[in-house]
């Protein structure tokens, strides 16, 4: 299959790595054949200043996501191949797309080789997720007879719509007081094998921090604030906001603090500087893809609270 003219990209269930395929996305958009991204409703958010840019939202039932790729594909029929490329590693990622017409390339995982028309191992060398995505990326595109650039290029910048910036400087006006206004992200959806992945300090810092006269914010999903509660009980709490609305949010504080979740992808987006807290992960594998975040800790010892307060004084005094 040489003359490609559609491809369908399934993107990962999670907003991290949604954020983290952003790069692939890109590079492949603007290599020629059309794109189309398949993923969870919620992630059209993260990819609307993408230009050209089809979406189909899945379910995350392989059957009911089959019917939809294959309703897509009637209602916008090409004269060229169409190919799929799987970013997860499931099995029912690689069933939905076979069974809806479409040759797959993907990662060798999780049962599935027999599903994929281009079936790659993984990196042997430890690579970032940003990394290995563009890599599968990469390869398959140049089976296609399609070259990309050799390196991903660095997060770009999603821009808010005004409409949801109004909505977050409405939110947090009444709290400003002239100081840096601090977002911290108390919380992080499920463990990391068998381990919390939440920095256990969150409450004494906000503490520390009020009592500098900085204003210390947190704005977690509906199903968090229980937890970002007991975690900070007292930072100042701003409803849950919708997705895009939260990332407009970031970009009018002057330092989110977060754990390496979520959180920490969407700041990237925006530029933020953000102070990301290492302890149960692998930095090298899932830190933010940006330049303006600085880590703390490492996989399996946390950072200290005092090293954590001296690096918001240092982030928040540069100029």
């Amino acid at each position: 299959m040489k003359n490609i003219e559609r491809v369908y990209i399934r993107l990962p269930n999670w907003i991290g790595d949604v954020c983290m395929a952003r790069p692939s996305l890109l590079a492949a958009l603007g290599a020629g054949p059309g794109l189309v991204a398949c993923a969870k409703p919620w992630a059209q958010e993260l990819l609307r200043d993408i230009p050209g840019l089809d979406f189909v939202p899945l379910s995350g039932k392989w059957s009911e996501d089959c019917k939809r790729i294959r309703a897509h594909r009637k209602a916008h029929p090409v004269s060229g191949d169409q190919a799929g490329l799987l970013l997860p590693d499931s099995l029912t990622s690689a069933l939905a797309f076979r069974l809806a017409g479409l040759p797959c390339a993907g990662y060798r995982d999780d049962g599935r080789a027999l599903l994929l028309r281009w079936g790659q191992s993984k990196p042997q060398a430890p690579l970032h997720a940003v990394q290995s995505w563009y890599q599968l990326t990469r390869d398959a595109f140049a089976r296609w007879g399609i070259t990309l650039a050799a390196q991903p290029a660095e997060q770009t910048m999603l821009e808010p719509d005004p409409a949801q910036t109004r909505i977050a400087q409405g939110a947090i006006e009444p709290l400003r007081t002239g100081r840096p206004l601090i977002l911290i992200a108390p919380t992080a959806t499920g463990q990391h094998k068998g381990k919390n992945k939440v920095w256990p300090h969150f409450g004494v810092l906000t503490q520390q921090l009020q009592s500098q006269g900085y204003t210390v914010l947190m704005c977690p999903p509906a199903n968090e604030v229980q937890q970002a509660r007991q975690n900070a009980p007292d930072a100042l709490l701003i409803p849950p906001m919708a997705l895009g609305t939260f990332i407009a949010l970031i970009r009018e504080c002057a330092l989110v603090i977060c754990n390496d979740s979520g959180v920490a992808h969407l700041t990237a987006l925006t530029q933020t500087p953000q102070l990301t807290l290492i302890g149960v992960t692998d930095p090298q594998r899932t830190r933010p893809w940006t330049p303006h975040a600085t880590i703390l800790g490492q996989n399996g010892q946390w950072p200290s609270l005092a090293s954590v307060l001296g690096c918001v004084d240092q982030l928040l005094r540069k100029p």
